[in-house]
């Protein structure tokens, strides 16, 4: 595959055959060449047939294979004459990841910190098909928050509403339609408002190991040595099942409306289709039981520190930072060749970046810029960027989302063999507690890339700005 060097940090796949745009990647060249990135780069090379597509078809530098779209693949489709792919989406709709900010400090955790740690492990259930954080709801409770989101959980006690200022489209896409969504869905969500998963997804006690930029730290309420906490979760089976369900119909769209891909997986209909107008109705709705799943967990968190540590709410100042998603198609305007577009975006594995100064940014951050979070895997930094100028210019406001596999669950298990991870993480100073050795194999560090290098890509690209990194001091996985 010819690939152009633009930059130090991004890379071009010119046009050919099909392709309707370039495909651009940001990634060191040492992550290019390490990434072991055949299969993704294709998928890039695919993505840009889609109809409608805009300017690029574009990856992220935790880019890596995945259902249609790479994971950390973006698109921005023309709302007009484009089209919405659910593997530009992905299964796991508006897995997302949260930061919440305290008024503790390491000196405060640590000698509570296996406490801590156990208390939110039996607080939130973790693992596959984890259920009864809270009780199993009634087909009308979930329908309430596929309709309502975050607000839904805090109306049911669940955080205070000064949370939803600081959350992505505020917690909740209008538009979520609770009729386009199937049976089998609902009986999957019913149990599963306030569970972390299992995967990649995790529950982390981190403190901020370093400060980067101290203006925008300040404006987001983190300083040296803090306490805080961080959560990686999404839809759980409830958006799986809208996923798996609506790839029927868009494989059924694709013969009806006569369009042709070179990957089935990217299959897709016309936006303003009544495929398309339903599958954004069950995918807004899973978007927001997303949203309603980490607010639950937050307040559950919150209550671990206060039961372990026996303190008032006031000395522990839980806060909201940001809530971001990684997994999402929806509509935004662009500036595209000097021109605002209405367009689709489709950003999986990708995280929003908007710039100081845009309406969506909480007014609080408006003039730093909005936080971009990025976690590492189990057991590495995480850090906290800002989205610039450039990311709006450069990627439809859009940033990295994490570290990005570079080894197989099932090579990651084969590989591990019978090491002891939680003694491993116990001797880097890591309290790990998890509900089976089996995820902890396969989200073993060696498993994903450098998540330090990830970031630095997007840092020297200007794409989104470093503003503080985070150490781990105890994981709850599923």
């Amino acid at each position: 595959m010819e690939i152009k060097k633009l930059t130090d940090y991004l890379w071009e796949i010119p046009q050919s055959g099909g392709m309707r745009v370039p495909g651009r990647i940001y990634a060191s060249a040492d992550l290019l060449r390490e990434g072991k990135l055949d299969e993704s780069l294709n998928q890039v090379k695919n993505v840009a047939h889609l109809p409608g597509i805009l300017k690029y078809s574009l990856a992220m530098p935790d880019i890596h294979w995945g259902y249609g779209f790479p994971i950390g693949g973006i698109a921005a489709i023309d709302a007009s004459a484009g089209v919405i792919s659910p593997g530009g989406v992905g299964y796991d709709i508006n897995c997302g990841v949260r930061l919440v900010r305290s008024n503790l400090v390491i000196e405060d955790a640590m000698p509570r910190l296996r406490s801590l740690v156990t208390h939110l492990f039996k607080r939130i259930p973790a693992g596959v098909g984890s259920e009864g954080a809270i009780r199993k709801l009634k087909r009308e409770e979930v329908s309430a928050v596929v309709a309502k989101g975050a607000r839904w959980a805090i109306e049911q006690g669940y955080g205070s509403a000064t949370d939803l200022e600081y959350m992505e489209e505020y917690g909740c896409l209008p538009g979520a339609d609770p009729d386009a969504i199937s049976d089998r869905a609902y009986a999957r969500g019913a149990h599963q408002v306030g569970t972390l998963g299992s995967g990649n997804h995790f529950l982390e006690i981190d403190a901020v190991a370093e400060i980067f930029d101290e203006p925008a730290a300040g404006a987001f309420g983190l300083f040296q040595d803090q306490i805080c906490v961080m959560i990686h979760s999404g839809s759980r089976g409830f958006g799986y099942q809208i996923c798996d369900d609506y790839l029927h119909v868009m494989e059924k769209a694709m013969r009806n409306y006569d369009l042709h891909l070179p990957d089935r997986q990217l299959a897709c209909a016309p936006l303003g289709s009544p495929e398309a107008t339903a599958y954004f109705g069950a995918m807004y709705g899973a978007a927001n039981f997303a949203w309603a799943n980490r607010q639950v967990m937050m307040h559950l968190a919150e209550q671990a520190f206060l039961e372990s540590l026996a303190i008032s709410p006031a000395q522990l100042g839980f806060r909201l930072v940001y809530d971001v998603c990684h997994n999402i198609g929806k509509f935004e305007e662009h500036v595209i060749d000097g021109q605002p577009r209405r367009v689709c975006m489709h950003r999986k594995g990708a995280t929003r970046a908007f710039a100081p100064g845009h309406p969506l940014v909480p007014p609080a951050y408006r003039s730093v810029g909005q936080p971009v979070i990025i976690p590492g895997d189990m057991g590495t930094n995480s850090y906290v960027l800002v989205g610039t100028a450039a990311a709006m210019e450069q990627t439809f406001g859009s940033s990295c989302h994490g570290a990005g596999r570079v080894m197989s669950r099932h090579q990651a298990l084969k590989e591990a063999g019978g090491r002891d991870l939680c003694g491993e993480m116990a001797e880097r100073g890591i309290i790990v507690m998890s509900t089976g050795k089996r995820t902890l194999a396969e989200e073993r560090p060696e498993a994903y890339k450098d998540v330090t290098r990830v970031v630095d890509v997007m840092h020297h690209a200007g794409v989104s700005r470093k503003v503080a990194k985070l150490r781990p001091l105890g994981v709850v996985k599923g």
